[in-house]
């Protein structure tokens, strides 16, 4: 028997919450250069008329603990309280790349506080109303591993150290699921990372292809306890997995991306199934979308893929259109048009991109049964 749905609605928006430090120090705030965290009352009446009534936001840590052990609620209660105005449900994201600056994520001190921090939210919470709450403890740990721990793109700028990385960020996430479990019992946990599929151009590169496919499994096998049980995973800390899939997500090795005409090109639906078939928990498409012109026709795309899924008995959950906002690019601040909405004006209105509308309204009929879900 399937498990209930935690999630108001199975179409979801995402609100672009990075709050990391880049390569050259500067420290990016993506709710307040989308103005998200101006107009989120706003922001949330208007996805909800669209039908996504369940949403992807997050909180900044680095503003509400900007002194070590003391917690500023003052960024994130504006936005709690409109949501539920709004009748809006949030899935939280508690670090989305960023931390405090007086924090160093390589000692178990940022354990510790990071536990404490997300116990401290969840008694918030609870003083708000919130008994079942849905939270996203660190955002893509597979992909900070890589982007902050190998590659020195961002914080914490290092090379040669993401399997360390990735070791202690799992530590976090155990440490803040067993913290927020304490105080609210029914809360649910997304843990979420890219799907991926890495493909060899000659038969020599097979292996390491593989390798790197596989790779994107880690982070839950990690917590699950599959691997290095030492770090304390185990089967119970995996609840909901979070699989951020974009036009990106599938590539030949060292080289170009695989397009979706490509015959190495691996549909959504298998990728899906393999991961279910893997851990037997609930999947969510917690992130996806594409920019321009192509947004309309990828969302029609993988909403056509997990309706095949779900056909299958493949328990997706949801899709979330990611970024919901256009939005400005981490490293040159172009505008990025990827959202189902533009920038804000004065008002905090914001244009409605029609094409991507119209599918989301036709593929809610088609994935929910008219429901509204």
């Amino acid at each position: 028997m399937a498990e209930h749905s935690p999630f108001q609605s199975f179409f979801m928006a995402g609100f672009e919450c990075s709050s990391h430090r880049r390569a050259d120090g500067r420290r990016l705030d993506l709710l307040a250069s989308t103005a998200h965290d101006r107009w989120a009352a706003e922001d949330y009446r208007a996805v909800a008329e669209q039908g996504l009534r369940t949403v992807r936001d997050g909180l900044r840590w680095h503003r509400v603990e900007a002194q070590a052990g003391c917690y500023d609620w003052s960024s994130v209660l504006p936005q709690l309280r409109a949501a539920r105005e709004a009748g809006v449900q949030v899935i939280w994201d508690l670090c989305h790349y960023g931390w405090p600056d007086h924090l160093d994520i390589w000692r178990p001190a940022f354990v510790e506080a990071f536990a404490r921090y997300a116990a401290a939210f969840a008694r918030l919470l609870r003083e708000e109303g919130e008994t079942a709450p849905c939270l996203a403890p660190v955002n893509e740990i597979s992909f900070w591993a890589w982007a902050g721990g190998d590659q020195g793109l961002f914080n914490p700028k290092t090379r040669g150290r993401g399997q360390e990385l990735k070791h202690q960020l799992v530590r976090a996430s155990i440490a803040a699921i067993d913290a927020i479990r304490a105080e609210l019992r029914g809360a649910r946990f997304v843990l979420a990372d890219p799907l991926i599929n890495v493909v060899a151009r000659r038969p020599e590169q097979r292996e390491a292809a593989e390798a790197h496919r596989q790779a994107q499994f880690e982070a839950w096998d990690l917590l699950s306890g599959r691997q290095w049980p030492g770090l304390g995973g185990r089967p119970e800390y995996l609840d909901i997995l979070g699989l951020n899939y974009y036009p990106h997500n599938q590539w030949y090795l060292g080289g170009e991306t695989l397009a979706v005409g490509d015959p190495a090109h691996r549909p959504l639906q298998g990728m899906l199934t393999e991961v279910h078939q893997r851990y037997g928990r609930p999947l969510l498409i917690a992130e996806t979308g594409a920019e321009g012109p192509a947004r309309a026709a990828w969302l029609e795309r993988v909403a056509d893929q997990v309706g095949r899924a779900l056909r299958q008995g493949v328990p997706v959950q949801g899709i979330c259109l990611y970024p919901v906002l256009d939005y400005p690019g981490w490293d040159d601040d172009r505008l990025c048009p990827t959202g189902l909405f533009g920038v804000a004006d004065g008002a905090g209105r914001r244009a409605l991109h029609q094409p991507l509308a119209e599918v989301l309204r036709r593929q809610r009929e088609v994935l929910a049964g008219g429901t509204g879900r």
